[in-house]
């Protein structure tokens, strides 16, 4: 006991005992630290970025030349709501085949004062198949499943409307015209309802809508293919001297030109922080680093959502599904898959993934990963399955999947860059300085080009209105 009380050091006449070492603490103030450079939560994977096969466009501009189409008039028919009143935008009613091109404003306000709104329950027939088709159908807000006719009297679905989707305007043209089809409520649905008898009214007071339907219904059918294109016409399995058929492939007259966008930010740095703290990292340069990140991010967020020619805006029509149900199942996947040839890859937010795969597991199905640049990820059908979080997830737990053929050689999706161009600091961006302002600090304006084009409308297919909220109860 005396022995341990001997080997204590000294009690401070002020009460604790004095430290008989130098403190960790102190010693920190002669060591150096071990440091990482700047962490960035905002940097994700940027797969599609991967992707895309980047074509040089050297003026700025690319023109994606077509074959001529012969269907116009094909899109969606958007509605506006005030509570529970909706409403048809007018302007949209020229989406419809039969007004496309149709200029008099006033007549289009007129028609959609027509249009009746109706609510129905999910389950409820809206229109049967065989019966009088005598009004268009615009569907504001719900999913319709619209039902054929097997070859043996069953019934087949042929797809899922949505919101914005319609049908039914042959039957202002034919009236004759009889429902093929049959539509029913998947959800509770939102219809606005336009009969025959209110468009004729407003047609009989209206010489130039009167003139263009007449001019619709007498322009000869032109022979097509069956993705709308101008057909070429060639004979085959014929025998003898016969004359043969002459073709030529016509061109789009006013083919779609993308101009490459750019994402700008001005870096500043004051020369004392880049003159004195500059070990052991180079301030500049990890400020640079980190702006670039946050420049390529926008970048691939553009690609995804501009309305100019973003992914989820340029999907053309027949190239947008929704779910059936709700969450993303292994029959929507498969039938957004069968719209193409030679989907590479799937693009989807992690949760609207995560979503699919609990589907696999209430389906009993394993899915099996796919090995991907070194990576294994989820896959669907041998496609690989990549993450993308600025495909965004709506306020009502709802996303979107987006199926992609990529390449100039398959006429898919290719990204759209300039490289070459003054200040070059990485593939088609810039970091070009700008000078040293009165208050010594420096500036640099930082630049990115970047644009994206789908070469044919099949390269870009959507899977709409896919809810990733969706689970399974507990048993």
């Amino acid at each position: 006991m005396a022995d341990t009380l001997a080997s204590q050091p000294p009690a401070s006449p002020n009460g604790p005992l004095a430290p008989s070492s130098l403190s960790t603490r102190a010693a920190r103030n002669l060591a150096h630290t071990t440091k990482s450079v700047p962490q960035m939560q905002g940097i994700s994977s940027r797969w599609l970025l991967k992707i895309l096969p980047w074509v040089q466009v050297s003026g700025g501009t690319y023109r994606v030349n077509r074959r001529r189409l012969c269907t116009v008039g094909d899109g969606k028919v958007e509605c506006d709501s005030q509570g529970t009143t909706v409403h048809v935008i007018p302007q949209k009613l020229t989406e419809l085949p039969l007004l496309r091109g149709f200029p008099d404003e006033k007549v289009l306000s007129g028609l959609a004062d027509r249009f009746e709104q109706q609510d129905v329950d999910a389950g409820e027939i809206i229109v049967q198949v065989g019966e009088q088709a005598d009004r268009v159908v615009v569907i504001a807000h719900g999913k319709v499943d619209i039902l054929g006719v097997g070859p043996y009297g069953d019934e087949n679905s042929e797809g899922a409307l949505s919101d914005g989707d319609h049908f039914g305007e042959h039957g202002f043209t034919d009236e004759e015209a009889r429902w093929e089809f049959t539509a029913k409520a998947l959800t509770p649905c939102t219809l606005m309802v336009l009969p025959r008898e209110e468009f004729r009214q407003i047609a009989d007071r209206s010489a130039k809508l009167r003139a263009h339907v007449q001019e619709f219904t007498s322009r000869p059918a032109e022979p097509m293919n069956r993705r709308g294109e101008a057909d070429i016409e060639v004979m085959s399995g014929y025998e003898g001297e016969l004359v043969l058929p002459g073709a030529f492939a016509d061109y789009e007259l006013s083919p779609r030109e993308y101009a490459l966008s750019v994402a700008q930010t001005v870096l500043r740095v004051h020369t004392r922080v880049a003159d004195l703290y500059n070990e052991p990292m180079d301030q500049t340069e990890q400020q640079l680093r980190l702006t670039v990140e946050a420049l390529r991010e926008r970048q691939e967020y553009e690609l995804v959502n501009n309305p100019e020619f973003g992914l989820l805006h340029n999907a053309d029509r027949q190239q947008r599904i929704s779910t059936r149900s709700g969450p993303p199942t292994p029959d929507d996947m498969d039938e957004l898959l069968s719209m193409r040839r030679k989907t590479k890859f799937f693009l989807a937010h992690r949760r609207t993934i995560a979503a699919f795969a609990r589907e696999c597991t209430r389906a009993g199905l394993a899915v099996p990963g796919v090995e991907f640049n070194g990576h294994h990820v989820f896959g669907w059908r041998g496609v690989p399955f990549l993450p993308c979080n600025k495909i965004q997830i709506s306020p009502s737990l709802t996303s979107s999947v987006i199926a992609l053929r990529t390449g100039e050689e398959d006429e898919g999706v290719i990204g759209l860059h300039q490289t070459g161009i003054p200040d070059e600091y990485e593939p088609s961006l810039s970091v070009r300085f700008m000078g040293i302002d009165e208050k010594a600090v420096i500036s640099y304006l930082v630049s990115a080009y970047y644009s994206a084009a789908v070469l044919l409308p099949s390269a870009l297919g959507v899977l709409e209105n896919v809810e990733v909220g969706h689970y399974a109860e507990a048993s």
